[in-house]
């Protein structure tokens, strides 16, 4: 069963990057029943191509004035960019839409088109708003929302698939790394630093490869849209702040299938990563969803005051603060103070697991379910009262 997608697409030309599996192809194929569409991931299309990226130029002419022509996994053949940044300039009334599932060979590329006027849209996993009834919280932290493994009859053997299709795929075949195993291994260590601070020093000791390679792996994961970070908020600070980024996995289910689990790992632990997890993959839809530019950041004292997500922007500045627990306690209290002590323009408001909205000294508490429910790009991401 199709089920549709929260996305604003331009009339003009556009990139529209994702993952593998978050139903990129499937979502234009609804939107644009009568496009004309090239697959890159069929070796025939790709080698010819490659070889002769100019065709594209015939296969463009061809179409009537306001036809759609959609080019599926651009990156696998990048020497079509310069042909169709030509084509979009010569303005013949034609749309390109490009999808991609990797950024590391079309950065460059990509600035040039969008000052060319090609667009950037992103599609990730599911949000709970697209799924409306029939979202489970419980299954979304086990399985995640990447639409491949949500629609699966065995979520978790789909999962461990996947993770094996983008390591043989994405990173292998493309000679992305030099040594499969440390890179594998960076991957395990990488899940307990899912929600958490990231700090390369670390990670290269305990996953025993170099700083630069860490770096190096940690810009893999992002060009290839598996996992992204998140800066600390720094708009006139008056405090200390830490200056490391938090990282994360793209989806929840990701993290889970990633992350090692044995008699002394804590499954409420492990949850509890995964639902700030749940939250970040969120907001970070929503943020990219926006016509006009926010932030997702995050805020942290050297003094270990922190608050989870910050968004600011045209639409809003707010503060949320993420619990495992249903009950709060004065001590949860003490990072949302002082934020708010520091920002009073800020609309800071904790969400927790539980089904009653409540208010906890002036905070505004919202329940889990509820707040993910709420967020689509449209609305702005505030407390209804």
């Amino acid at each position: 069963m199709y089920i549709p997608r929260i996305i604003n697409p331009p009339e003009d030309s556009y990139f529209l990057l994702g993952p593998r599996g978050t139903g990129k192809s499937t979502w234009l194929l609804h939107q644009y029943p009568e496009a004309v569409r090239i697959d890159l991931l069929l070796g025939e299309e790709e080698r010819r191509f490659s070889a002769y990226p100019e065709k594209i130029r015939d296969v463009a002419t061809s179409l009537p004035k306001g036809s759609t022509l959609i080019l599926d996994e651009i990156q696998r053949v990048p020497r079509l960019l310069p042909e169709i940044h030509s084509l979009i300039e010569q303005k013949r009334g034609i749309q390109y839409i490009m999808t991609g599932s990797s950024s590391r060979k079309l950065r460059r590329s990509v600035s040039d088109l969008l000052g060319g006027r090609a667009l950037l849209r992103q599609m990730g996993p599911f949000i709970a708003s697209e799924l409306k009834e029939s979202f489970s919280l419980q299954k979304a932290l086990k399985t995640g929302l990447i639409p491949l493994i949500w629609e699966s009859t065995d979520p978790a053997r789909r999962l461990l698939d996947y993770l094996h299709l983008y390591l043989r795929e994405e990173v292998q075949a493309e000679g992305l790394v030099r040594q499969m195993g440390d890179f594998s291994r960076f991957l395990e260590i990488c899940s307990f630093s899912h929600a958490a601070v990231w700090t390369t020093t670390d990670i290269s000791r305990e996953s025993s490869v170099k700083r630069a390679t860490v770096d190096n792996y940690l810009q893999i994961l992002e060009d290839l849209l598996l996992a992204f970070t998140l800066p600390v908020f720094t708009r006139r600070a008056k405090r200390k702040l830490i200056s490391h980024p938090k990282f994360y996995f793209f989806d929840a289910g990701v993290y889970r299938i990633l992350r090692p689990q044995g008699i002394l790992d804590s499954s409420q632990e492990i949850e509890g990563w995964a639902l700030e997890g749940l939250v970040a993959q969120h907001l970070r839809i929503w943020v990219l969803a926006q016509s006009e530019p926010h932030s997702l950041s995050f805020w942290r004292t050297q003094t270990k005051l922190e608050v989870d997500f910050i968004i600011y922007g045209p639409k809003g500045f707010w503060a949320i603060e993420v619990k495992r627990s249903p009950n709060l306690s004065p001590d949860d209290l003490r990072a949302l103070l002082a934020f708010k002590e520091e920002y009073p323009e800020a609309t800071c408001f904790f969400v927790i697991p539980g089904k009653r909205r409540e208010n906890y000294r002036g905070f505004p508490v919202i329940p889990m379910e509820e707040f993910l429910l709420g967020i689509s790009p449209e609305n702005p991401i505030l407390p209804n009262d």
